[in-house]
């Protein structure tokens, strides 16, 4: 991406639709006087002399318990150095929407006015009685080393400086997992640390905890080898000064079986990296450019084990895996510290994970055929969804067992449930769809490009390297809007009525001519639609010269329809093609289908949808649990269109007996598992938690994803066409620019699998 669109984009996304990344929300009602009387005065005094009889009942009266603070004075933010308090907010924001999208724990972000650390650590001491946890963030060293131990030893609620445990506890899981790959123990490798920041000391110390010893620790800084002969150290640097013989990094490097990089770009070069032992492990995380390029490492030497601070490389060192999932584990206990049996516990969690089965899920987010503990997988990726149901309880268990739990877990499974339950609460499948996209770029046509939105999410899909854009419409209006909107990259555009592509629509034109003239179809008339973008676009896709098509937002959905189903086709075997809709909702993600093309499927139809709709709901990773939905339960009416779910549901169960599908059901009980098996324990979907809806009709399936998504605020990634022999989709009348983006990364993915499968 270009610094000046990255920056554009930057400045946007922060400023809009309203400035920042964060809010807050009631969490209880507030629609009558009774509630407001409730909420606040008079009925608030009742918690409040609660708290007072007992000042550990603020957990249960108040939000504190899943409060976490992040506080920073702004004096080491990022690369940008001391930027101060202000210019450090939207990064503490940021780090607020991870806490709450991995981990659903609420942050307040707290920016302090303050490079003094008595004054910084008296104002957290303040105002700490506020929150369940805090996490230190953005603080130079050395002070910061000073002001995690005083307030750790201080507060009575877990306190973390993530810059420096997050790095040493992933890399800490990292480096245990690659020595086992080498089969050398830590007690007898040599190690060279680059750096000595915060994170370069914490993640020493770390090592050393698993074993490390520390007379093969060599530390180096800007000034090269820190030895104990060097005046002026700090006693940090001064905890792993060496008396060794040694001056260079250069000279360190010679026999050591351990890199760690915490410095800056091009610190490690290939001679340095020859030098070291066999089988070298090197962790090269300064970002977003590390201490050695990694292709130039993996050019260098063949037997490496690297990892870096990069998510588009192997063995990302990412903080993430970590922060979110500990101080969840803290919170649950009502932990008073995050102790270092607490950061142990996660250590041994991450390297554990790593060598258990990958979840599909996992695989498919990352468009690998099977990820594996190995050389290029020693650390788990930040989209797994074991990490919230694997560390918490580990971190857990070791708050209780060094007793520093205020409220222990009695029961595990009900506790891992309720982590579970925090999956796919927020908009993790978009982003695992965006990612998988950008493993594996395809070219898409964009047939109404000479409309703003369509061209503004043209452009973040090639910023963002979701996809390679092919822009269809007036040249001169796309070029007017490609000014103004600052989409600078030069990318094909065509207009398929200009003289320039009379030859391209002879060509398109004979080619449908002869998949259609026994349709009433005329060789003139069939080069005359090539003028109209979607016949047009169709015939882009169903030639190869792209990989999918996006089209839909000026035009209704039949309109748009016909042309693309005329040209491409659909999948042999397949009678009738169909949409479903993902919404993300606050419950998790659900499948509606058909949403926009069968009016009124007979109940085989219905069963193929079903059947197409699963497979469409395994792309995402997810096992399809099917509710065939009507206003009867079970048989409970004998309309004809409650028995036409039913014999869909009889069709599914004898030609698909291994699929989870039953009905017809009515939509709450459906969606209310506990409901359904207290009232119909005999239902294959009994005590499972259903992810996809099949409607028994246009009408129930459109008007519900509608209403859904404009109630529940949800996310929706649709109409997915399903049954094509292409990657083509229709987007919603008028739909945003996220939702074309979308629906674009999806068309990548569609098209990655369709290649695949040669279809």
């Amino acid at each position: 991406m270009k610094t000046k669109n990255n920056r554009r984009a930057a400045l946007i996304y922060h400023a809009k639709p309203r400035p920042g990344k964060i809010e807050v929300n009631p969490t209880t009602k507030y629609s009558s006087q009774r509630d407001l009387a409730l909420a606040y005065s008079p009925g608030v005094a009742y918690p409040c002399l609660e708290i007072e009889k007992n000042p550990n009942n603020v957990y249960k009266y108040t939000a504190k318990g899943n409060l976490v603070a992040v506080i920073t004075n702004g004096t080491a933010v990022l690369g940008l150095g001391d930027i101060g308090p202000e210019a450090s907010k939207p990064v503490m924001e940021g780090k607020a929407l991870l806490f709450k999208i991995f981990a659903g724990i609420d942050v307040f972000d707290i920016e302090i006015d303050a490079s003094d650390p008595e004054k910084f650590i008296e104002t957290v001491k303040r105002i700490a009685p506020t929150f369940g946890g805090i996490n230190l963030e953005d603080i130079k060293a050395p002070e910061a080393f000073e002001i995690e131990k005083r307030l750790s030893d201080e507060l009575n609620i877990p306190v973390m400086h993530d810059d420096q445990h997050g790095t040493a506890i992933i890399s800490a899981a990292a480096l245990l997992n690659a020595l086992e790959l080498v089969n050398k123990k830590i007690e007898n490798v040599k190690v060279v640390v680059c750096g000595a920041g915060a994170a370069a000391i914490s993640c020493s110390r770390m090592y050393l905890s698993l074993g490390l010893k520390r007379e093969n620790i060599i530390m180096t800084d800007s000034k090269g080898v820190i030895k104990s002969s060097r005046e002026y150290l700090t006693k940090e640097k001064a905890e792993f000064a060496t008396n060794k013989k040694l001056n260079t990094l250069e000279e360190a490097m010679i026999g050591a079986d351990v890199f760690i990089g915490l410095s800056k770009a091009d610190m490690l070069s290939p001679e340095m990296l020859l030098s070291m032992a066999e089988n070298p492990i090197v962790f090269a995380m300064a970002n977003p450019d590390p201490e050695i390029n990694y292709n130039l490492a993996m050019q260098t030497r063949d037997d490496i084990i690297m990892a870096t601070g990069r998510s588009d490389h192997p063995n990302q060192v990412n903080n993430v895996l970590g922060f979110p999932f500990i101080f969840r584990g803290a919170l649950d206990v009502k932990a008073t510290k995050i102790n270092e049996k607490m950061k142990m516990a996660a250590v041994l969690a991450l390297a554990e994970i790593t060598k258990e089965t990958v979840p599909e899920f996992v695989n498919i987010a990352y468009d690998k055929t099977k990820l594996a503990f190995g050389k290029n997988y020693i650390i788990p990726k930040p989209f797994d969804p074991r990490l919230i149901t694997k560390i918490p309880p580990m971190v857990a268990k070791a708050a209780m067992d060094s007793g520093v739990a205020r409220e222990p877990i009695k029961n595990w499974e009900q506790y891992e449930e309720e982590l579970h339950s925090r999956l796919y609460s927020d908009q993790k499948m978009a982003r695992m769809l965006l990612n998988r996209a950008k493993a594996d770029p395809k070219k898409i046509v964009f047939a109404e490009a000479d409309h703003l939105d369509v061209l503004k999410a043209a452009q973040i899909v090639y910023e963002e390297g979701i996809g390679i854009p092919v822009l269809l419409g007036n040249i001169e209006i796309i070029n007017e809007l490609k000014n103004e909107i600052e989409f600078e990259e030069e990318v094909d555009i065509i207009d398929p009525k200009s003289d320039e592509q009379k030859e391209i629509r002879e060509k398109y034109g004979k080619i449908y001519w002869s998949k259609r003239k026994r349709k009433g179809a005329s060789l003139e008339d069939s080069i005359d639609k090539m003028k109209q973008r979607n016949y047009f676009a169709g015939m882009m896709l169903s030639s190869g010269d792209v990989d999918a098509l996006i089209s839909g937002y000026s035009r209704s959905y039949p309109v748009t329809f016909k042309p693309i189903i005329e040209t491409i086709g659909k999948v042999r075997g397949i009678e009738k093609v169909a949409t479903t809709n993902l919404m993300i909702t606050s419950k998790g993600p659900l499948f509606f289908s058909d949403t926009s093309i069968n009016i009124d499927p007979s109940p085989k139809e219905l069963a193929r949808i079903a059947k197409m709709t699963s497979d469409i709901v395994k792309m995402f990773g997810l096992k399809p649990t099917i509710a065939m939905v009507s206003y009867s339960n079970f048989g409970s009416n004998s309309h004809p269109s409650a028995l036409k779910v039913n014999k869909a549901v009889k069709y599914l169960h004898r030609y698909f007996p291994d699929l989870d599908v039953d009905g017809e059901l009515q939509t709450d009980f459906a969606l209310n598992k506990d409901m359904l098996k207290d009232r119909f324990s005999f239902s294959k979907l009994s005590g499972k938690k259903v992810n996809t809806l099949i409607f028994p009709n246009l009408d129930s399936a459109n008007t519900n994803y509608k209403l859904v998504k404009e109630l529940d605020n949800a996310l929706s990634i649709g109409p997915i066409l399903m049954g094509m022999s292409k990657a083509a989709h229709i987007t919603q009348l008028g739909a945003s620019v996220d939702e074309i983006v979308n629906m674009s990364a999806l068309a990548v993915v569609d098209a990655q699998k369709k290649i695949k499968l040669d279809l």
